[in-house]
């Protein structure tokens, strides 16, 4: 069964019109959701639940609803700008430049990712490495001066629904660093989705730690409030 995605066939796209596809498709032109993240390391393991808002490929709004000690903080992104409001100190804090690299609320996700999360279409060049029967395997590689951590990306995609199967980020070094797994394709009303994230950092320092998304919930292309991705939001969303 195919998706139907607005181009005459998938043998006819060329590999910008895939990676934008994929894009589109995961991203949407606004969402709304409920997420699970399961963070995993050999010592602990923690559980957070979220409601997220997102506009174009540069606004999102994220409330932390569990677990107690966390809930109510909230984020906003607006472009390459990221704020939290944490509720216990009742104090909005703008994540400064020297924090970006750090670990988001201790998972597998740095900053840096949830900011420019929309980067892969805009600061990299693409390429097929491989056009299997049902899979496209495409290299991505950032374009000079662009502003991304990755030295390269290396994109699984299905052929028949443009569903990611998996992401592999390497260094600039050409060292494997994070491999993301999605898994649990369900079809939605106007797309396919993957319904389950596993982050898998491949580092020996990073060795047995594992973070798992599981979508609960998803709408895209839906009215969104504009006054959610206002500075005002992150006091008020946190009430």
């Amino acid at each position: 069964m195919t998706l139907w995605c607005g181009y005459a066939a998938a043998s006819d796209m060329n590999v910008d019109q895939v990676v934008r596809e994929r894009d589109r498709l995961i991203r949407g032109d606004t969402s709304k959701g409920k997420y699970e993240m399961q963070i995993i390391s050999p010592r602990w393991k923690r559980t957070l639940k979220m409601d997220t808002w997102s506009s174009g490929n540069d606004r999102s709004f994220i409330v932390i609803t569990y677990p107690k000690k966390d809930k109510d903080t909230t984020f906003l992104r607006i472009k390459t700008d990221m704020w939290q409001y944490v509720p216990s100190i009742e104090k909005t804090i703008k994540i400064p430049p020297s924090m970006m690299l750090q670990s988001w609320m201790g998972s597998d996700f740095t900053n840096d990712d949830l900011v420019k999360e929309s980067s892969i279409v805009n600061d990299y060049t693409h390429k097929f490495l491989e056009e299997a029967k049902d899979l496209y395997v495409i290299e991505s590689i950032p374009k000079p001066e662009a502003p991304v951590v990755w030295g390269k990306v290396i994109q699984h995609i299905d052929k028949n629904t443009f569903v990611p199967v998996n992401d592999e980020f390497y260094d600039e070094d050409g060292t494997l660093i994070r491999k993301i797994i999605y898994d649990n394709v369900k079809k939605l009303p106007d797309r396919y989705y993957p319904m389950k994230w596993i982050v898998e950092p491949m580092t020996e320092e990073k060795k047995g730690h594992q973070t798992i998304i599981i979508i609960d919930e998803v709408e895209f292309n839906i009215p969104v409030d504009e006054g959610v991705f206002g500075m005002q939001a992150l006091k008020r969303h946190s009430r």
